[in-house]
Parts: structure tokens; sequence; C-alpha cells
């Protein structure tokens, strides 16, 4: 139980730059209070003493503001940052070395007893503040979840997830177009998608850009090599291949979208 203790500690002061020494967590983080009643509720859970573990739990979220279900398995060196509001219901499963913040729901979407109706949690996953992971799905290694998403669905191991309902940013025009709007100051993802019809024109538009400056790119590429003077060059020698000649953006599409 102690070394189990010291790992806990020793990861609260690896991964939080507000805690300035072992006994600061051990007596001030609620997240770490949690965990170790959740042990006492879970032993006794598994021995079949079930309305004793409800009551430690019960007795945790008391005084925490953090409800862990008995039923729950929790992994080592799992971080509860701030806690408040977390919920972690009976077949959840969390592996080793995750970041679970404030505000967090590993619920489900069944009734029937018997079932896995909560989420498992791949090792070192981050599920940021607000997010609802809701299913008897997985989320993969080394995953994030973002901020007030809500996931239905499994993530892939080492994907990010975001937006309500989440998308999955794991394929390159995904993530180029996430990087080109973390450029504009604004995520596209951060709060709609899907069907959203204002989010998918935003989407248009980032995709929009982002070809425009590759092209004008290009076109300085061609200017230079015209202006080199080293001899003479056709225009087809100076275009590159991936130039675009003709006019692809779809300003009627759009306006069809938010109308």
């Amino acid at each position: 139980m102690f070394s189990r203790l010291r790992e806990d500690i020793a990861c609260i002061l690896e991964r939080d730059p507000a805690a300035r020494s072992a006994w600061e967590v051990l007596s001030c983080y609620p997240g770490l209070h949690a965990l170790v009643m959740h042990r006492w509720a879970h032993a006794c859970w598994t021995r079949g003493l079930h309305w004793m573990g409800r009551f430690i739990s019960q007795t945790a979220r008391f005084l925490t503001g953090i409800e862990i279900h008995p039923g729950a398995k929790i992994g080592r060196r799992v971080f509860m940052d701030h806690g408040m509001g977390i919920v972690i219901g009976e077949t959840a499963e969390i592996g080793d070395d995750c970041t679970i913040y404030q505000g967090v729901t590993l619920g489900g979407t069944t009734l029937y007893k018997g079932t896995k109706r909560h989420p498992t949690l791949g090792r070192g996953v981050v599920v940021s503040a607000g997010a609802k992971v809701l299913g008897g799905f997985t989320v993969g290694d080394g995953a994030r979840v973002g901020s007030n998403a809500v996931l239905l669905k499994p993530v892939p191991p080492g994907a990010t997830a975001v937006g309500i309902p989440a998308r999955i940013i794991e394929a390159k025009a995904d993530a180029a177009r996430e990087e080109a709007s973390a450029r504009m100051g604004f995520s596209a993802y951060g709060v709609t998608q899907g069907d959203d019809p204002v989010s998918l024109a935003m989407k248009g538009l980032i995709d929009s850009t982002a070809s425009q400056e590759h092209q004008i790119a290009l076109l300085w590429q061609a200017i230079e090599k015209l202006s080199s003077g080293a001899r003479e060059l056709s225009l087809a020698e100076c275009v590159p291949q991936d130039a675009q000649t003709t006019e692809r953006f779809d300003a009627e599409g759009l306006n069809r979208l938010v109308r």
C-alpha cells in the first residue's frame, strides 16, 4: 500500500508544476485522497461487501467531490488534477499513467446490468477538463480527449478526439487543417463538429486558405525560376506539377450551408 502511495505522490510531483512538496501533495490533493479511498472501497467490493464499498465511495465523494464507483478498476500512477466533479462508473477501467482533469465523466449509455457499460482507458491517456466519455469502448494508449468533448466511439492509440460529438484527429488532412486553424487563433474542432453547418463552412474556408497559401508559394517558385536567367525556360517547365490552374473554391456551396 505504501509503495503505491509513494508512486502516486511521485507522479503528481512530476506532472503538476504547482506541487511543491510530498507533504503538500499528501495533505492537500483531493485526487490522491479519492484514489486511496477508492482502493479501500474496491477491496470491499471485490470481497462481496458491496454496501461497505458504496459507503466508502460516497464518503470519498463527500470529502473530495470525486465520485468513483467501487467496482471501477484503476491502474497505477493515475493523476486526477483538481478532481472536482469527476464521475467514474462501475465498469470503467483506467490504465496506468493516465491523467484526468476536473469535470470528466466516464459514463455508460446502456441500462443493462452485467454488461460493459463504461469506457476503458489505455495507458497514458489524457482526458481534459469537462470531457464526457460515454460507452463501453476503448480509448487507446497515449490518446487524448479534448476539453468538453463528448466522446461516443473508440479512439485509436495516440490519436486525439475533440468536439461535440468528438471527432478523431488522426488523418494527415485533419491534422493539417487543425494546424492551419490554430495559426488563425481558434480550433475548428474545439466546439462543434459533424453536421453543424457553421463548422462545415469554417472547415471549407480553412481548407481554401491553406490551399491559397500553397499556391502562392508555388507561384513565387515559378517566378524565381523565370527570373533566374540561367537559360530560357518554358512556362510548363517553371510551373510545378501540383500547381492549381483552375478555380475550385465553391463560395455558393459554403453560402448554402449557413443560410
